[in-house]
């Protein structure tokens, strides 16, 4: 594979062009920013929201709650940090568990009775450092992590799973009498969202997000095609899940805006090849991919056409695209130069995989209109962010471009944006990962490489040790 070209080293829109042209990019984008153009837009939905411009934050957790599910003073910088950020829509925060075993880390947070006061007091501290509350909408992420629950130990999986799936079972060392969810099981868990998003409307939030993806419990409902019963095999039973879900919240908490962000394609696992370089694990018939064309490696709109029109039916207005998985996927989840510690190095251009979101996402814009899509994937973009950002909202192609790992070290990147500012490019993420290696390895998350807070923090030489030893192993 040609070694990659970073993206700090494309200093001209024609260099930007001509290397996508080089690499089979198809990435629109404006050679010129316009404060006041489309990113300055807002946008009234049907419930009457208006949501004042057309930058979003994305869920970022940073693996700091307490065991309990309470935030810490670390949670409450970051969401003030979200805050600050200029954006007008704000989609959940960060990943918030509705029952304890649903836990993807022993530290994440969880909405219950118990938490509500300090949750509510993260919504508070954000809408106080945004300072501006016209147009400002916030919901707040809900999940159960499923296969990739680890509740009480950052080092152990405790999976609760909806079938044996025979390959990522065998990559992730489940026992062959593992127990599956009966339809009980999944009955309750629908309960426990129901009740989350009923706080959740309680304490203050415009909206909570069902969410689909990145291999946790609801996506893993869409791939489902092997399970037997109501909630498996055919299309209509593999979106029980999410139409019961909408249907309890629509009895308790009529008022709750909703929207599900979910992996609309997905790839089978990749594993290190020659070079370290990503490779497919598996050959042959791949049904388990949702958006997948059977192969593994391929793609089939289909099913994610039908699933946003099935949200268009629900009356959920609000959808995120996202891709794959960070646990098996994530070069085409999360672009990037440089893998995480338990990764593997991009076996595309990662302005391949970019383009591919940008354009999955234009597809089902196109399929249902009347939805308001955030996009992914563009914090790859660096430098150039905005001026792709800005091309694909002109035209029509996404409603709100989404930052992700590039609110950890630059937050105010909307805000300068949409004031003619220029860009401070010392604070441009550059995908260096830490902020996935971390946590991998029992550590808090955050930009260790670009933000000062981070840098002088002691978890700042243990990530720095454990990377030298993974390199000397290497």
């Amino acid at each position: 594979m040609t070694p990659i070209k970073r993206i700090a080293q494309l200093k001209s829109a024609g260099e930007f062009r001509s290397h996508l042209d080089a690499v089979g990019a198809n990435i629109p984008f404006d050679e010129i920013l316009e404060p006041t153009g489309p990113l300055a837009q807002s946008f009234t939905l049907n419930d009457g929201r208006t949501i004042g411009n057309r930058f979003c934050i994305l869920p970022m957790e940073g693996w700091d709650g307490t065991t309990d599910g309470f935030p810490t003073d670390l949670t409450v910088r970051r969401w003030q940090r979200f805050g600050q950020s200029g954006a007008k829509l704000i989609w959940g925060g960060e990943a918030v568990a509705v029952r304890p075993d649903g836990r993807a880390n022993p530290n994440q947070l969880m909405l219950n009775p118990h938490t509500a006061p300090a949750i509510r007091g993260l919504l508070d501290e954000l809408k106080k450092a945004h300072g501006d509350p016209e147009g400002l909408v916030v919901g707040l992420q809900l999940t159960h992590s499923g296969r990739f629950a680890r509740p009480n130990d950052k080092g152990r999986m405790e999976p609760k799973i909806l079938y044996r799936h025979p390959v990522l079972d065998a990559k992730f060392n489940l026992a062959a009498d593992h127990l599956v969810l009966s339809d009980s099981d999944v009955s309750d868990i629908v309960a426990d969202f129901v009740a989350a998003g009923e706080l959740a409307a309680e304490i203050g939030f415009d909206f909570v997000d069902l969410k689909h993806c990145h291999g946790y419990l609801g996506h893993e409902f869409l791939s489902a095609v092997d399970r037997p019963g109501r909630y498996g095999g055919s299309f209509e039973n593999r979106t029980r899940f999410l139409r019961e879900i909408v249907e309890g919240l629509r009895a308790t908490a009529p008022g709750l805006g909703l929207g599900v962000r979910f992996s609309a394609i997905d790839f089978a696992p990749f594993r290190p090849g020659d070079g370290s370089i990503g490779e497919a694990s598996h050959t042959g018939s791949y049904p388990y991919a949702f958006g997948g064309d059977g192969t593994g490696t391929g793609i089939d709109l289909a099913e994610p056409i039908r699933f946003v029109k099935l949200l268009e039916q629900l009356g959920v207005q609000l959808v995120c695209t996202t891709a794959g998985s960070p646990y098996y996927t994530p070069h085409i989840q999360r672009p990037a130069v440089f893998p995480p510690s338990d990764g593997y190095a991009s076996p595309e251009e990662p302005l391949v995989g970019v383009a591919r979101q940008i354009d999955v996402t234009a597809q089902l814009k196109a399929a249902a209109p009347s939805l308001f899509f955030v996009g992914s994937g563009y914090t790859y973009l660096q430098e150039w962010l905005p001026y792709v950002g800005q091309a694909a909202v002109r035209n029509g192609t996404v409603d709100s471009v989404g930052l992700g790992r590039m609110v950890l070290s630059y937050p105010e990147l909307p805000a300068d944006v949409l004031a003619g500012r220029p860009l401070q490019f010392k604070r441009l993420c550059r995908t260096f990962s830490d902020c996935t290696t971390a946590p991998r390895n029992g550590l808090v998350s955050g930009c260790y490489p670009l933000d000062p807070f981070y840098k002088q923090r002691p978890e700042a030489q243990a990530l720095l040790h454990l990377k030298r030893s993974k390199k000397a192993a290497d």
